[in-house]
């Protein structure tokens, strides 16, 4: 009779600075790009859900945007996600580098120290550090927060991960799932369009142009052998129309090739997708419009 007690299921919460490796570590659990990743602070910007299934658990892991003091609306949207994230969690991954003193809030790390969930510092990216180093560190975040499970990990190169998942799973409740076993996400398949494209922008320009673009997806048609895609690049101002198009079109183009080369390995499908630039202006303090995407 009791098996059905035998299921656990719980939501892990991961919170960290900017570039710490919270998302590499989600993905690297998932086995998926889920959270895209490049070496730009701030590059993920709403807060998703990834799903770890097996024959007896669920473990929902949730990728927040890194902490940081807002400067304008959309900054503080993301860091109302953050808040959310540490008020729903079983567990609470606190993912830090060997070079990371502390939490650029202040607020957030004492409410991190009265959360009554386990916690587990990470101590990642240890394969660009020294074993003196970490030592030290493990040894500095014990005294921080005396309860706590510190791991070194490298998310990157997979070191330890298995054994930090495997404490996980033996730490979150006995519970139902909470989503269909063959979930791996909450988001839809929009939202993947949107991130893949915002990926290869975060990796072609410089300066504010990719904090200043939101993408939309205005068409998803799936059928058996292809997708068909329509995606519009949102820009603040006319100037940065005209750097994302580029010179006869060609910045664009290679944005669109890289990023169906990304989604075809996505989606493991042929993907025919089809790319626009529109001037909204400042909508990343127009409270309206971040609304309307989702923040």
């Amino acid at each position: 009779m009791g098996k059905k007690n035998d299921h656990k299921s719980g939501f892990v919460s991961i919170i960290g600075n900017p570039n710490v490796g919270k998302s590499t570590f989600m993905n690297a659990l998932l086995g998926l790009d889920i959270s895209i990743v490049t070496p730009k602070a701030q590059t993920t910007r709403h807060r998703i859900l990834g799903i770890v299934n097996g024959h007896d658990f669920q473990v929902v892991f949730s990728d927040t945007p890194g902490i940081i003091k807002p400067s304008y609306e959309m900054q503080n949207s993301m860091m109302n996600f953050v808040k959310d994230a540490l008020k729903d969690a079983d567990i609470i991954i606190y993912m830090v580098t060997a070079k990371d003193e502390n939490l650029k809030d202040q607020k957030l790390l004492n409410q991190i120290k009265k959360t009554k969930s386990p916690l587990f510092v990470l101590i990642n990216k240890i394969d660009k550090s020294t074993q003196k180093l970490v030592e030290k560190k493990v040894s500095y975040w014990k005294t921080i927060f005396p309860l706590a499970n510190v791991y070194p990990i490298s998310a990157l190169n997979g070191f330890f991960i298995s054994e930090v998942f495997n404490s996980i799973k033996e730490l979150i409740p006995n519970s139902p799932a909470y989503f269909p076993k063959d979930q791996i996400t909450d988001k839809p398949e929009r939202f993947f369009v949107n991130e893949s494209i915002r990926k290869q922008i975060l990796q072609r320009y410089k300066n504010e142009i990719p904090y200043s673009v939101e993408v939309i997806t205005e068409e998803f048609k799936e059928n058996p052998k292809i997708i068909k895609i329509n995606s519009v690049i949102l820009v603040e101002r006319e100037s940065q129309k005209g750097i994302i198009i580029g010179h006869r079109g060609n910045a664009l183009k290679q944005v669109g090739i890289n990023a169906r080369k990304s989604l075809q390995n996505f989606f493991g499908k042929k993907i025919y997708l089809e790319l626009h630039v529109k001037v909204s202006k400042n909508w990343r303090s127009n409270n309206e419009q971040l609304k309307k995407l989702g923040y």
